[in-house]
Parts: C-alpha cells; sequence; structure tokens
C-alpha cells in the first residue's frame, strides 16, 4: 500500500496520520505540545511516529514532519520556530536517529500547501498559493507544479510581507505585517473597536460575550454575522478587504492559478471572501486587461499539514 507518516507539530498539539499513496489517512495519532524544550517535543514526535507504525502492519516508506518555522534547504534544520521557542534545531537527525526511518522537515504552511495541491482544493492546478487565515497568517507556495521553497528554504512566509509601514507591531519583531490586519487578531480587534463605537447596532453581537466589547471573542463575530449583525458582518468585510488587498499584491508577485484559503476564520465563508474576491478584482495590477487568479476554500482542513507532509516523505 505504500504508506508513510504526516506529523504536523503545532504550539498547542502534535497532530500525526498514517497516510495511504493516494492520501487517506488511515489512522491518526495527537498529544498536547510539551511546554519544554525541543528534545522533549521531538521525543514525543518520535513516540507517536512508533504508535502508528505499530498500527500499519506494513512498511512505512518515510516520515514528513511539519514546524511552525522556516526550514533549511535540505529539509533538516529549522532555523527558528517562536511558537515552540526553537532556535537551530536539527530535527531530522534527532528523529532519523530516535525512529530509525527517512526524515523530511518542512514548514507547517509548506505542508499544508503541498496537500491541498496533492489532494485537496488544488488538485488539477499548476500553480496556487495556500493562505490560512487563523491567528495569525500563514501558507505555501506552489509554481509549476513544484513547491516554492527559495534559496534558504525560507520562502512562503507570506503573513509577514509589509502591509502597512509602521504599523500594529507584530509577533516577529516588525511593524506592520499582513497578518496584523487581515488574519483572526486582525478580526476581533478591529471588531471590539467597531462594537465599542457603535454599541447600538452590535446588541446581538456583544450578548454573545461578556456584554462588552472586550469580551468578543472570534467565534461570536461570526455566527453573529450569520445572524445578521452589522458590526459582525462589517467587521469581517474588513477583514475581506484587507485579505483580497494582499492576494492582489501577491498577485503582483506569484500570479497563481488559484488562491486556496484555509484556516478557522474561513467558516465565515462569503461572508469574508465575497468582499476578498472583489477587492481583489479591484487592485490586481492590470485590472480588467489580465486574468485574476480564483479564490477557493480549502478541503483538507485540519488534515491538509500531515496529510502533505506524508506525501513529501515519499519525494524528498
Amino acid at each position: 500500500m505504500s504508506l508513510s507518516i504526516g506529523v504536523d507539530v503545532g504550539g498547542t498539539k502534535i497532530a500525526a496520520g498514517l497516510v495511504t499513496l493516494d492520501g487517506e489517512v488511515l489512522a491518526t495519532a495527537r498529544r498536547p505540545t510539551p511546554s519544554s524544550d525541543s528534545d522533549a517535543v521531538l521525543a514525543l514526535v518520535a513516540t507517536v511516529v512508533e504508535e502508528l507504525v505499530q498500527s500499519a502492519g506494513e512498511p512505512i516508506v518515510g516520515v514528513g514532519v511539519g514546524v511552525a518555522g522556516p526550514v533549511n534547504a535540505q529539509r533538516s534544520h529549522v532555523y527558528f520556530a517562536p511558537n515552540l521557542h526553537w532556535s537551530k534545531v536539527d530535527a531530522r537527525a534527532v528523529l532519523e536517529n530516535s525512529t530509525g526511518l527517512p526524515v523530511v522537515i518542512e514548514n507547517d504552511g509548506n505542508v499544508a500547501a503541498w496537500g491541498e495541491f496533492r489532494f485537496g482544493a488544488g488538485v488539477g492546478t499548476q500553480d496556487l498559493v495556500l493562505v490560512t487565515v487563523g491567528t495569525g497568517i500563514g501558507g505555501g507556495i506552489v509554481l509549476g507544479g513544484s513547491l516554492f521553497r527559495g534559496a534558504h528554504g525560507a520562502a512562503g512566509e507570506i503573513g509577514h510581507v509589509s502591509f502597512v509601514p509602521d504599523g500594529v507591531p507584530c509577533g516577529c519583531g516588525r511593524l506592520g505585517c499582513w497578518e496584523q490586519y487581515a488574519s483572526g487578531n486582525a478580526l476581533v480587534r478591529q471588531t471590539r473597536e467597531l462594537a465599542s463605537h457603535r454599541r447600538a447596532d452590535a446588541v446581538s453581537l456583544l450578548a454573545m460575550g461578556d456584554g462588552t466589547p472586550e469580551g468578543i471573542q472570534g467565534v461570536h463575530i461570526t455566527e453573529a454575522a450569520m445572524a445578521g449583525d452589522p458590526v459582525a458582518t462589517e467587521g469581517l468585510r474588513m477583514l475581506g478587504v484587507a485579505l483580497g488587498t494582499g492576494l492582489a499584491n501577491l498577485s503582483a508577485v506569484v500570479d497563481p492559478e488559484i488562491f486556496v484559503i484555509g484556516g478557522g476564520v474561513c467558516e465565515a465563508g462569503d461572508l469574508l471572501l465575497s468582499s476578498a474576491r472583489e477587492t481583489l478584482h479591484a487592485k490586481i495590477m492590470g485590472g480588467a486587461n489580465r486574468p485574476v487568479p480564483a479564490v477557493v476554500t480549502a478541503t483538507l482542513g485540519n488534515q491538509a499539514g500531515m496529510v502533505g507532509a506524508a506525501d513529501l516523505a515519499r519525494i524528498r
């Protein structure tokens, strides 16, 4: 059957899957991410890999691991992973020694992009950009049917392109990054501000929290917007404009066939994506004189990372 294992290492959880050649997930294993050092995290990754190896009943061809940080060109060394507090971690050597299997290390946005390209919303395309809209913005780029990683392996950090000069401080240490205006955190921040000035229009939205703008959470905004709350709807529209503006900027550089939009904020559907599409069409360089990339929703959900990582383990 030619099975491989994909592992998605996040700041709060480690999710792993036993994956077939066709991208089908046969079994999964999950653990909370240890809040300690890289040795503890990698030891737990080795544990979940061994658990899946035992359940497979046949040899495993390799292990792919997605990590939330840039990885070197050799797919072995994590430069840094802020959510994990890693710096210069040779993860492949550690895991190959502990598992006895070939291992590929890759950025988490890249593995998710590859999963959607091979088995999800990008099937049948050759050029796509995945944009994951969650707490921040992540993503990955596939060009000409190949994952684009850059000269040093660190390409695809699209959430950290400059969006507003000297704007909102970002966790990366810079100011005005795109993810500070088009992410789940940005949605909450901006909608709370709207609600503080338009309390009479935000009655239903405020009631979902503790009655104050500070009590508004992301899930409240989507739910309230679906019920017709005007402030929640405006918050999602503003987020869509920021998202679409960034997509127009990326189009000028990459010119993909499609943008695949994933992440938890996408549960809002067209309440978010309709304004993103409109803004992309309005702001793309060349306007009506050129083709405009499609904007579609990701289809693999939270399995995109493990499926993509497992597939990349076969083509190391």
